[in-house]
């Protein structure tokens, strides 16, 4: 079989990682790239880069990823479903609802396969919560609360934290739980200078009643990707950074010391690690994508994953202007499995 003609748009910060995954990946040559910058972190060395779209097209592209700043996403991804060209869209889908409903109903409509990169998706870590969770590891689920902090990316100049990284949260949140979000409180600040937000703090519902909360910032020293799961049983606990998974079990040792004995809550149980294979998860997420347009099974963020996800951020920068809590609309587009 002839190997999947790859393009790549954007070859930034984080284009140039999709490039170095592009160039290995088995069954996949990139062809050509997109920068009008031209090629900075030399990514695409010994690879055609034109500074247009219509350039690029005219190499013959069997599928795209599109990792160009947010607010380029619809004009180039219009293009390519309007061309017929398959496309994994990085994070987030669009900076705005209207601009993610119109990205998502152009790839329908043209009947084109299209996934957002949420490279969530693919952390050791959250695959393998999301599994004991679907197993009834926790029994009923109470409350998904995660962080994610860190310091200013510079590469980021378009859109604030809540488009940039809280998508992330948002999205892996309704992933691991299978729901959807119906509602989100949220305040944020701005210390950094910048036009845009820079700290969020988020408390959401979802669908099945499911509690959620989401600190998330540019301005801690103290980088942290952790998600908390709490259920029935115990909780569940998952670095990103590290890939690790850890069970916190509730204890079922019947207490001897009478000022405990009174108390009606859980105790502490065993402590477990476990395990798990850790894969790259970029490496993951191109493979996942590779297999779909080969017929194999959809693991990417579908187009109304992506959508959700959007609409649940724009929820969450309302609510942090109006102080209220805000509805988060589910689409009215029908996208099937797009």
């Amino acid at each position: 079989m002839n190997a999947l003609r790859a393009g790549l748009i954007g070859l930034g910060r984080m284009g140039r990682h999709h490039a170095r995954v592009l160039r290995t990946l088995d069954g996949t040559e990139l062809v050509g790239a997109l920068d009008p910058h031209g090629d900075r972190y030399r990514a695409a060395d010994g690879i055609p880069v034109v500074t247009d779209l219509d350039a690029l097209l005219r190499i013959g592209l069997d599928y795209a990823v599109l990792a160009c700043p947010t607010l380029l996403h619809e004009p180039l991804g219009t293009t390519l479903a309007a061309a017929g060209i398959p496309t994994l869209i990085e994070k987030p889908l669009a900076g705005d609802p209207d601009s993610a409903r119109r990205l998502a109903q152009a790839f329908h409509t043209s009947a084109v396969p299209a996934a957002v990169g949420y490279i969530e998706r693919f952390n050791p870590a959250l695959i393998a919560l999301r599994q004991r969770l679907e197993a009834g590891q926790l029994g009923d689920v109470f409350s998904v609360a995660t962080r994610r902090t860190g310091p200013y990316p510079v590469r980021i100049t378009d859109v604030g934290v809540i488009h940039d990284l809280a998508t992330h949260d948002l999205d892996l949140t309704a992933w691991i739980t299978n729901t959807r979000y119906t509602s989100i409180a949220a305040r944020t600040a701005h210390r950094s200078g910048r036009p845009h937000e820079d700290l969020l703090a988020a408390l959401g519902q979802l669908t099945d009643g499911t509690i959620t909360h989401h600190q998330v910032n540019w301005v801690s020293p103290l980088k942290e990707r952790t998600t908390v799961v709490t259920g029935d049983h115990g909780i569940l606990v998952a670095d990103t950074l590290t890939a690790d998974l850890t069970y916190w079990a509730n204890g079922s040792t019947r207490t001897q010391w009478e000022a405990l004995a009174a108390f009606r809550g859980v105790t502490e149980g065993d402590v477990i690690r476990y395990a798990i294979p850790k894969q790259e998860p970029l490496v993951a997420e191109h493979e996942a994508f590779r297999d779909m347009l080969l017929g194999h099974s959809h693991r990417n963020a579908t187009l109304h994953d992506g959508l959700h996800a959007v609409l649940a951020a724009h929820a969450s920068l309302q609510a942090s202007r109006n102080g209220a809590t805000t509805a988060v609309v589910p689409t009215l587009i029908d996208l099937g499995a797009a």
